[in-house]
C-alpha cells in the first residue's frame, strides 16, 4: 500500500482544497530549506545582501579601505596615519612604490584614491605629459633637496671637472642644478629657473652633470664626487641628513611650488572622506612628528589651503605647456 493513497476517498472538492494545501507545504517548505541552505553555505538572499552592505559598507570602512599611495611605506608617519585614521573609523591602506614614476599613473587607472609623495612641480609636469587632471586636495610639507657626496665632506673639496648627478625626473633635475648652481658648482643659462636642464650647464661650469633615476642616485655616490639624493632615499642608502653638504632653503617663499602634496582624481578632490584624512594627517601630533623624525628634522610642515595649491599648479603646469 502506498503512503500517497488515502485511506478513505475525500468528497471532490476536499480533494481540491487538499491538493491546494499539500502544494502550499511544499512550497513553504522548499523556501525554508532554500534560506538555510543559501545561509549555510555563506550566500544571503539577493535582498539582504544588498540592503545590508548599503548601511554597512563604504569608502573608508573595513572592506573598502582607503588605498593611499607612497613612496616610503615604512617611513613611520604612515604607521601613525593609519591608527589615527582608524581611530577616526576610516580603514585606509597603504601601498609602497619604490619610485616617483608609477604612483600618479596608480592614482589616474583607479588603483589608487590617494597618492602622498609629490610635490607640485612634479605633479605639473605629471599632468601636462600625460593628458591628466590630477589634484591637490592638501599640503603636507617642504623638504630640502641636498647634495651628499662620500669622497669629499665639503663642495669646497670637489675638483674640477668631476662629475655629480642629479635625478632625472625633470622637476627634481631643475631643482638639482639649482642646488648645485648655489654651492657654485654649475652656472645656468640665465640663471637657471625651475625648467633647466642639462643643456642649460654652461660650460664654464666647475663640474660636469649626469642625470640618473631618483631611487639610482644614491647608489651612484662610489662612481661620482657627490649626487644629489631625495628624503625619500636618504636613510635606505645609510646616510643621515647631515651628511648633506649643500642643500636648498624649504622655508624660503620661492619653495612654494616644492610644497608635498595629498593628491587624488579631480572627480574625487571634494570627498569628504578624502579631505577628512588630509585634516587628520595635518593635525595628529603623532603623525607629524614622526614625519619630522622622518626628514631628521629638516621639514618645514605646511597646511597650505587648497586653493593656493591649485592656483600654484596651475601656473606651473603654463608654464610647462608653454615649453
Amino acid at each position: 500500500m502506498s503512503d500517497q493513497t488515502p485511506l478513505v476517498a475525500p468528497p471532490k472538492k476536499r480533494g481540491r482544497l487538499y491538493a491546494l494545501i499539500a502544494l502550499a507545504v511544499v512550497a513553504v517548505v522548499a523556501l525554508v530549506v532554500g534560506i538555510s541552505l543559501a545561509v549555510s553555505s555563506g550566500n544571503a538572499p539577493e535582498e539582504t545582501a544588498a540592503g545590508d552592505n548599503a548601511i554597512t559598507e563604504g569608502k573608508g570602512s573595513p572592506g573598502d579601505p582607503i588605498v593611499v599611495g607612497v613612496v616610503g611605506a615604512s617611513d613611520p608617519q604612515w604607521d601613525a596615519y593609519t591608527a589615527a585614521a582608524a581611530e577616526a573609523g576610516i580603514s585606509i591602506e597603504i601601498v609602497d612604490f619604490t619610485d616617483y614614476a608609477q604612483p600618479n599613473t596608480a592614482l589616474t587607472e583607479g588603483d589608487l584614491d590617494l597618492n602622498q609623495f609629490q610635490h607640485i612641480i612634479y605633479l605639473a609636469q605629471y599632468n601636462e605629459s600625460a593628458g591628466e587632471d590630477v589634484a591637490p586636495i592638501g599640503a603636507t610639507a617642504i623638504y630640502p633637496l641636498s647634495l651628499y657626496s662620500s669622497k669629499f665632506t665639503s663642495v669646497d673639496d670637489i675638483p674640477a671637472g668631476e662629475t655629480v648627478a642629479v635625478p632625472s625626473d625633470a622637476s627634481n633635475l631643475a631643482r638639482g642644478l639649482l642646488v648645485l648652481q648655489s654651492a657654485g658648482l654649475i652656472e645656468l643659462a640665465d640663471g637657471g629657473s625651475p625648467f633647466s636642464t642639462l643643456d642649460d650647464v654652461l660650460a664654464s661650469s666647475k663640474v660636469k652633470v649626469i642625470s640618473l633615476e631618483a631611487a639610482l642616485t644614491p647608489t651612484s655616490l662610489p662612481d661620482v664626487a657627490a649626487a644629489i639624493i631625495n628624503n625619500d632615499f636618504v636613510i635606505d642608502a645609510g646616510l643621515t641628513f647631515d651628511d648633506a653638504i649643500a642643500t636648498d632653503d624649504p622655508a624660503d617663499e620661492s619653495a612654494q611650488p616644492y610644497i608635498n602634496i595629498f593628491a587624488a582624481r579631480a572627480e574625487d578632490k571634494d570627498d569628504k572622506t578624502l579631505l577628512e584624512l588630509v585634516d587628520i594627517f595635518q593635525k595628529t601630533k603623532t603623525v607629524t612628528d614622526a614625519l619630522l623624525e622622518t626628514s631628521g628634522g629638516t621639514a618645514v610642515l605646511v597646511t597650505t589651503p587648497v586653493a593656493e595649491l591649485e592656483e600654484s599648479l596651475a601656473t606651473v603646469q603654463d608654464a610647462y605647456a608653454a615649453q
